[in-house]
């Protein structure tokens, strides 16, 4: 976790681009990503997906990038990567992110940009690689031993972010520390190998999250593997089965109490995003109603939110031929930029390329 200066100083800079943004998108190229490790759901939705259609509209020039090869940071097997990668592509494209002003492509078909390594491996120490706190935490989160990949993750989304030339990464407070480090890199780098050119890549900086955890139906942190979220590819019939089978517990009267009702205030959240309305508003209303009451406002709440994004992905569900088209098209985009990139690179080192 950042100290707070740093975390003030990263604020108050982050305000100042967000204010900026409507004035100037053009100044500003975003990339951002996800690991396809299984189905999106509303939390990725709320959280993330949300803000980058809302960069894209604004003119921001806004790249999404499919981090595949960064599923084996902390896991021994690519089983249903395929799979999850078309069904990401369905699920950003049902939420609004339009791939003719936003470039989707996938990790492992970019190889010019993965080629940056090498250099940027070069400009840190091992010392600062060791004391990242998000390499430590998700070392201790997966239980595998600390290999050379996890190590260096934070190399691998500097990679991911200067080789389109990113200056804004949205990210929560939890990852300033690689953002901190991208700006590093890429600070070395330029006075390093650009004495007698114009620098390669731009200072990097975070655009922090000002929308708030989305807590999942129990009330803990929204994770597949807690079978507490709702998944944007879900049906409506599935999302009323998720949430009916949800924890509460015997207390009839409904109140908003996440420390001790972990349960219903998941439950209260989820709708309080959904609607635009309070959780205490909506406790209020139910009262008495109990969870049989709770439950049935969350599952027409979610439902009705998510209807129209529903339907826009099960039409690309049953056109998997235009999913793909998009991919390769994100693909053959982003190649263009990084081979661009590394011959910048190549010389101002003064390679041969």
């Amino acid at each position: 976790m950042p100290n707070e200066n740093s975390y003030e100083v990263a604020l108050k800079k982050s305000d100042a681009i967000r204010a900026d943004l409507d004035v100037n998108p053009q100044n500003y190229i975003m990339l951002t990503g996800d690991r396809p490790t299984g189905r999106l759901h509303l939390g990725h939705y709320f959280g993330t997906l949300k803000g980058r259609v809302e960069l894209q509209n604004k003119g921001c020039r806004t790249n999404v990038l499919i981090a595949d090869y960064q599923v084996i940071t902390d896991r021994d097997t690519t089983d249903q990567i395929q799979d999850n990668v078309y069904n990401m592509v369905m699920d950003y494209l049902a939420c609004g992110i339009d791939p003719d002003k936003t470039m989707i492509y996938a990790h492992s078909a970019v190889p010019a940009a993965n080629q940056l390594m090498l250099p940027f491996l070069s400009l840190v120490s091992e010392a600062e690689l060791l004391r990242n706190p998000t390499v430590k935490a998700e070392q201790e989160a997966s239980g595998h031993e600390l290999t050379g990949l996890l190590l260096t993750y934070p190399v691998h989304q500097a990679c991911d972010i200067l080789f389109c030339k990113g200056n804004v990464v949205p990210v929560g407070r939890d990852q300033l520390p690689h953002i901190e480090l991208t700006r590093t890199i890429a600070r070395r780098f330029n006075n390093r190998f650009c004495k007698n050119c114009d620098p390669v890549f731009p200072e990097v900086d975070a655009l922090l999250s000002d929308v708030p955890l989305l807590s999942g139906l129990d009330g803990r942190k929204m994770s597949k593997s807690y079978g507490n979220a709702i998944n944007i590819s879900m049906t409506a019939e599935e999302t009323a089965k998720r949430i009916k089978k949800s924890q509460t517990d015997s207390e009839r009267m409904i109140t908003f109490d996440p420390e001790n009702r972990p349960g219903v205030s998941g439950l209260l959240s989820t709708a309080a995003i959904c609607t635009g309305r309070s959780e205490i508003e909506i406790a209020e209303e139910i009262g008495m109603g109990g969870s049989g009451q709770l439950k049935k406002y969350v599952t027409e709440a979610v439902n009705s939110y998510f209807e129209p994004i529903r339907e826009r992905r099960h039409r690309f569900e049953n056109d998997l031929d235009y999913v793909k088209d998009v991919l390769a098209e994100g693909n053959r985009r982003a190649n263009e930029i990084a081979k661009a990139t590394l011959t910048e690179v190549a010389e101002a080192m003064g390679m041969v390329y």
